[in-house]
């Protein structure tokens, strides 16, 4: 069969590679036939166009490439491996079937060329690669014994298999490099972390990642790099490769079980931590037996991946994205969810200014990679993650995350081997970080303004939100009031803010922005009533989100009918911050008449997530009153220019508000550094007869940090 033939049996995108085999690759099973259409990509017109919200066509690159070559199923064992060719195809049909290839930009694959695999690997390692291609079947059968010590084996296409795997990996990491995508997906085999500088073994042929890395940083301006390489297996090949080299930062989570799981000995434990200028760049997160799940890896990430990573401060992130620690893989026999895969992806994300590049490692359920493979690719393309339910991370985490930080507190400054050390099981007497963040700001507010906190009759109301509604002495006289909606102490990692894993930082950012919202309420002799609608954690933990969710819309609208209606204030101001812009667009529904009368400015401060939509019409409207054209007149909706909104290029309605857009796109500072732009705001909307524009304002206040869109 000739390669146009095969590819129209697979139905795909013609493949951009070099010189292809004669064979076929396996056809895929009944339960994962591939979808018979186009992929829909639009990659031959460089670069895209998307239309802005304003209706202006707007020139930049897709945000996410893939690579994908089916040329690279014909490695196939003749009686079935773990290491099957099904497994990229799998992933490829899951991202489209999804909708996801749709959105992606399908970057060129190629062979590896001898010189760049030699950048990695030695001349006698390239040659035994090589001579692959040219054995028959009776030296392969000679030789099985000799692959299988490696914990390989071999077909007539391996070769091929291989160099494209590797030159696919090293074509979209400089993509990445080059500006042309933001993030990239490389859907590869055969995977490549545990071939070594001077030998293949482990399911690999060449270190695909390794020898990106090295072209990347020959070839482009990108010099610091991170590699995080989640497989469940220790990427020995990898680490090896830059254990001298300063200028690469190793961290590898994986099964480690005493130096017995695979690929065994000392070298993926706690002490190997790189040598000569390297001393330091390599990570090594051991876990001492199978069982680890999201709260394990999670708690990692927080503890020592994300400070060193920007103690590191890469240009780069790669992903060794092996998906064998995933729920219902036999081989690693551990526990992480597609969600938890979602969320590392989304945390290294802040990083290196989302210039991103997952390479498919491990993983032999093809459900789980699927579906695992799936999860990543969403955050790629800009979604956030699914929400995980309340769990702890095992004694063994957070056992063994102290070990780690106890030796790698001696070669970076952000691993505080204290901050790592396990609590003692006293259940009774521990609170939670949020708590004890949210304790410290309503300590301070007191200290520093005279604020007092606002009780609720309701009792579900008072078990969830005690404490967390505060307030001004002159609430019910001060001719103007600010309702203050944010959840502060909410330790979710946004897709630019995952450096808030850093207590410390946490602290300071809630201090900073409460600081310069009340410091400017106070200046204007405002009234403010201070508003956490991060409800409490309570014993019940079968709460769903829903429920919490309109326990938070029904604090608000309390707060509202009994505080800010009942008072004397002519007009209201609304400010709300991250998951406080829903609670806030609830209330608007929820009150309409009242907040109409009362509320002359509303500024959301969103962040990465939805941006809140006021409804089309709702059920007790004035016929001559249009709530989407009121909210956009009087609404501030500030978004970093990494928000999706702008990524996806959506039409923006009146219903999303009159949005702006900031440089900023680190969602922790955006409200610290937008306040200029917000005072300015204010400032119009209550002198409307002002004959000074919003944008002549912001400019008087020294404030230059917002677009319109």
């Amino acid at each position: 069969m000739n390669q146009a033939a095969m590819e129209n049996e697979m139905d795909i995108d013609a493949p951009l590679s070099g010189p292809s085999s004669s064979r076929q690759p396996p056809a895929p099973s009944a339960v994962a036939a591939p979808v018979l259409a186009s992929t829909g990509d639009n990659s031959s017109l460089p670069p895209h166009l998307f239309q802005s919200g304003t209706g202006r066509l707007t020139s930049f690159p897709a945000r996410t490439g893939y690579v994908y070559d089916v040329q690279m199923m014909l490695h196939q064992h003749p009686t079935g491996h773990p290491e099957d060719p099904q497994r990229i195809i799998r992933i490829f049909e899951a991202i489209k079937l999804n909708g996801c290839i749709d959105k992606m930009k399908r970057l060129p694959i190629r062979r590896v060329r001898r010189d760049e695999a030699m950048l990695v690997h030695t001349e006698d390692h390239c040659n035994k690669v090589e001579a692959i291609q040219h054995m028959t079947a009776e030296d392969r059968e000679k030789a099985e014994a000799y692959y299988e010590h490696l914990s390989l084996y071999v077909s007539p296409d391996t070769t091929t298999s291989a160099q494209l795997s590797c030159g696919g990996v090293i074509e979209a990491g400089l993509a990445v490099a080059r500006g042309e995508v933001r993030n990239a997906f490389a859907i590869v085999r055969p995977p490549g972390h545990h071939a070594e500088p001077e030998e293949h073994m482990g399911f690999c042929f060449y270190n695909n990642v390794a020898v990106a890395v090295k072209v990347i940083q020959q070839e482009t301006r990108i010099k610091r790099v991170l590699i995080l390489d989640w497989d469940v297996h220790h990427g020995n090949g990898t680490q090896r490769a830059f254990y001298d080299d300063p200028s690469v930062l190793y961290i590898s989570i994986h099964r480690y079980d005493g130096g017995e799981f695979y690929p065994c000995g000392p070298f993926g434990g706690l002490h190997a931590c790189g040598e000569g200028p390297g001393l330091g760049t390599s990570v090594n997160v051991p876990w001492p037996e199978p069982g680890m799940n999201d709260a394990d890896y999670l708690y990692a990430f927080i503890k020592i991946v994300l400070p060193i990573a920007y103690e590191f401060a890469p240009e780069l992130v790669v992903i060794c994205a092996g998906f064998d620690a995933a729920d219902g893989d036999d081989l690693g026999e551990c526990f992480v969810s597609p969600s938890g895969y979602a969320h590392m992806t989304h945390m290294l994300s802040a990083l290196a200014g989302g210039k991103m590049l997952v390479a498919l490692e491990g993983g032999y359920n093809l459900d789980s990679i699927s579906s695992s493979a799936l999860a990543v690719t969403r955050v790629l393309l800009g979604e956030s993650p699914p929400e995980l339910p309340p769990q702890e991370a095992s004694e063994v985490a957070t056992e063994t995350v102290w070990q780690v930080a106890m030796v790698q507190s001696r070669y970076w400054k952000s691993i505080s081997p204290k901050a790592c050390e396990p609590q003692e099981e006293v259940a009774e007497n521990i609170f939670t970080i949020p708590e004890l963040l949210k304790a410290h700001r309503r300590e301070y507010m007191y200290r520093t303004h005279n604020m007092f906190t606002i009780p609720f009759a309701n009792e579900v109301l008072q078990q969830s939100f005690e404490n967390q509604v505060i307030c001004t002495q002159d609430v019910y006289t001060a001719k103007t009031m600010v309702l203050f909606l944010h959840d502060f102490g909410q330790l979710r990692i946004e897709l630019q803010s995952a450096l808030h894993c850093n207590v410390n930082l946490e602290h300071s950012y809630i201090v900073d922005a409460s600081k310069s919202v009340i410091d400017w309420v106070r200046a204007e002799k405002f009234a403010i009533i201070d508003m956490n609608i991060f409800a409490k954690p309570l014993a019940d933990r079968t709460d769903t989100a829903a429920k919490v969710k309109n326990w938070a819309k029904d604090a608000v609208v309390y707060v509202w009918d009994n505080y800010v209606d009942l008072s004397d204030a002519e007009s209201v101001i609304l400010i709300s911050h991250g998951s406080g812009c829903q609670s806030l667009v609830d209330l608007i529904h929820a009150r309409t008449s009242t907040v109409r009368k009362k509320v002359k400015a509303i500024i959301q401060v969103v962040g990465l997530g939805d941006v809140p939509m006021a409804a089309k019409r709702l059920d007790n409207d004035d016929a001559n009153f249009n709530l989407p054209t009121w909210y956009h007149q009087h609404s501030l909706v500030i978004l970093p220019s990494t928000h999706r909104i702008f990524l996806e290029a959506r039409k923006l309605l009146k219903r999303h508000g009159n949005i702006q857009e900031t440089a900023e796109t680190r969602v922790t500072k955006i409200l610290h550094q937008s306040m200029p732009d917000i005072k300015a705001f204010v400032q119009h909307q209550l002198d409307p007869t002002s004959k000074t524009t919003f944008a002549q304002l912001a400019t008087s206040n020294g404030a230059a940090s917002l677009t319109a869109t």
